[in-house]
């Protein structure tokens, strides 16, 4: 599909087998590059389940997502998905209804309440905690790098970073501190963040911890420097990597 200047480019991802002609359910990822929309091909390529992807890619100079997203969904975010005609938005809620409609087996995520109610909480809370407590100080991290590198004025420049720096020192840097603290105790405990085997949970925590090591490294302590590269060595995700294009936060 084709707006303006901006071209969508779709691939459809077979898991070999002729996709969608087969009784198996349509799904469309509209994919931005550099987002949060790589966990959803990544949980897809590790349940086995054909996809058409859409890529769009980022404006390079403010690296924002092109409007053609708002053709999808009003807020023009990614990632968005299309299961059945309905369209699926917010990362957390994309991952659970995947998991729910096609990890049958419990081979992603642990079975519902009561059956295991450790593990299952667990695996809630972190699905959660990802973008809802771990995101918010890392995006406050690149906006504010982002502030000190901007080009300005060079009489307003010393203002502009000395606010940052301010704000960086005293709120943002003490928050990626907890946060990312919690997250090493954590990985300490359990190999993986419901416990003893991998889930869509670890999915879900894995583009805030790549994050953390591109945007605040002297945070990252190596229980998580260990996770990330567990799961960037697993096919599945490697599978995803070449089904989504480049990738900077995989680097």
């Amino acid at each position: 599909m084709t707006h303006g200047t901006f071209r969508a480019e779709a691939a459809v991802v077979e898991h070999g087998r002729t996709p969608f002609t087969d009784g198996t359910t349509m799904i469309k990822v509209h994919h931005l590059n550099n987002s949060r929309s790589q966990r959803v091909l990544w949980l897809l390529e590790e349940l086995g389940q054909p996809y058409e992807v859409i890529r769009y890619e980022r404006d390079a100079k403010t690296m924002l997502a092109p409007r053609a997203l708002r053709d999808v969904h009003p807020l023009g975010k990614s990632p968005v998905v299309e299961l059945d005609g309905q369209v699926l938005v917010e990362s957390g809620a994309i991952v659970e209804t995947l998991a729910e409609r096609f990890d049958t087996a419990f081979a992603l995520s642990p079975p519902p309440l009561p059956q295991d109610a450790s593990e299952r909480i667990r695996y809630r809370t972190w699905l959660h905690y990802a973008e809802g407590s771990l995101m918010p100080p890392l995006l406050l991290a690149l906006v504010l790098g982002r502030i000190r590198s901007a080009p300005v004025p060079f009489f307003v420049r010393p203002v502009a970073r000395g606010i940052a720096d301010r704000t960086m020192t005293a709120f943002v840097g003490p928050q990626l501190a907890t946060h990312l603290g919690h997250v090493e105790n954590a990985l300490g405990q359990h190999p993986w963040f419901a416990g003893d085997r991998f889930t869509a949970a670890d999915i879900q925590m894995s583009f805030p911890l790549e994050a953390a090591l591109a945007r605040a490294p002297d945070h990252v302590g190596p229980n998580i420097r260990a996770f990330v590269g567990r799961i960037q060595a697993r096919a599945a995700y490697q599978r995803a990597l070449a089904a989504g294009g480049p990738y900077a936060l995989a680097g």
